[in-house]
């Protein structure tokens, strides 16, 4: 009777842990990756989204494996700091038609977003941390910087 509960709430508890470890990793990943942005190499070496997500993927180590099907990234000018970009998340769907991609000249403000699709399997957790409608938990990372001078 009680070995059920517990099973589940081990369970919960080990499912938890794996996000909070890949939302981690999915951070250090976009911040490195925006680095090439901000000191001009992504612009030296013609970087498209697909290859700047092809980069994140390769700094997720143990996550890589399907890092290109879950992986969505967005990099854009903005014109200052306070800036809203829109929300790609909106009424439960997540639009990729929203998601830009420009390295930006030196000195322009860029705001760098990945977010990556985390499945969960127990299904209290999926209700209590996904806002899409799919079930699935989409993690985000977010940096912003002034692009180094040319």
């Amino acid at each position: 009777m009680v070995a059920l509960p517990f099973c589940l709430m081990i369970f919960a508890i080990l499912e938890l842990a794996l996000v909070f470890v890949t939302d981690s990793v999915l951070e250090n990943a976009t911040i490195e990756t925006g680095r090439l942005v901000r000191t001009g190499q992504a612009s030296a070496q013609g970087m498209s989204a697909s290859s700047f997500k092809t980069a994140v993927c390769s700094r997720m180590s143990v996550f890589s494996a399907d890092c290109a099907t879950r992986l969505s990234v967005d990099v854009r000018v903005i014109p200052q700091f306070n800036t809203t970009p829109p929300d790609p998340m909106t009424s439960g769907n997540f639009n990729e038609g929203a998601l830009t991609y420009s390295n930006g000249q030196p000195g322009d403000l860029i705001l760098v977003r990945a977010w990556y699709k985390q499945p969960l399997l127990t299904p209290f957790m999926a209700q209590g941390l996904s806002r899409l409608n799919d079930g699935t938990v989409r993690m985000t990372a977010t940096t912003a910087f002034r692009n180094e001078p040319g």
